[in-house]
C-alpha cells in the first residue's frame, strides 16, 4: 500500500526501527513480522510504503494505491508535486531445503550490510526473517526488502525507488 501521508506507529506491531536523513529528505523504516513500513519525506510532502499482511485495519485516507503481493507486480506512481515512486513486488514459494538455505544467506547478508532486520518464529515454530536494505543518493532512495515466511516457505521481495524531481 502506498500512502501520501505518514502513518501512526500504533497501527503496527513494530519490531525494529531506523531513521535516516540525507540531503533534503528524511526516511523512517519500521519492521513488523512479515512486513515493513518506509516513510519518505521532503518538506511539505510524504510517501509511505506499507507491506503488510491483512492491512484492512489501515486507514483509507491518503491511500494512493494498493497492490496485492502475490506473484510479480510492478507499480509506478505518476509524479505528485516533486515525488516519483516505483516498485516491483515478487513472491515465490520455496521447498524446505531451499527456504532454509535462503534464510541463512539473507541472515548473513543482513549482518554483513547492517540492514535493519528482525527474525522470529511463526505459530508453527518455523524461523522467519524480515529485512530492509537501502541505498541513499542525492535525489533518490532505493529500498530492497525481503520477508521470509517459514511455515509457507514464501519469500516476498520488494524493490522500490523514491525520487525527488524539480
Amino acid at each position: 500500500m502506498l500512502y501520501s501521508r505518514p502513518l501512526h506507529p500504533e497501527l503496527f506491531d513494530l519490531q525494529a526501527r531506523r531513521m535516516d536523513h540525507h540531503g533534503e529528505y528524511e526516511i523512517e523504516t519500521w519492521l513488523i513480522p512479515g512486513g515493513h513500513v518506509v516513510r519518505f519525506q521532503i518538506p511539505d510532502q510524504h510517501l509511505t510504503e506499507t507491506v503488510i499482511d491483512r492491512g484492512d485495519h489501515l486507514p483509507e485516507n491518503g491511500l494512493v494505491h494498493a497492490l496485492p503481493c502475490m506473484g510479480e507486480k510492478d507499480y509506478e506512481m505518476e509524479q505528485q508535486d516533486r515525488l516519483v515512486y516505483v516498485t516491483t513486488v515478487q513472491s515465490e514459494s520455496l521447498t524446505e531445503n531451499l527456504y532454509n538455505a535462503t534464510l541463512k544467506e539473507m541472515t548473513d547478508f543482513a549482518e554483513e550490510t547492517g540492514s535493519v532486520s528482525f527474525d522470529w518464529k511463526d505459530a508453527q515454530g518455523t524461523e522467519c526473517l524480515s529485512l530492509v536494505d537501502s541505498q541513499k543518493y542525492r535525489s533518490e532512495y532505493h529500498v530492497q526488502s525481503y520477508h521470509l515466511l517459514g511455515s509457507t516457505g514464501v519469500v516476498l521481495r520488494t524493490q522500490s525507488i523514491f525520487e525527488i524531481r524539480d
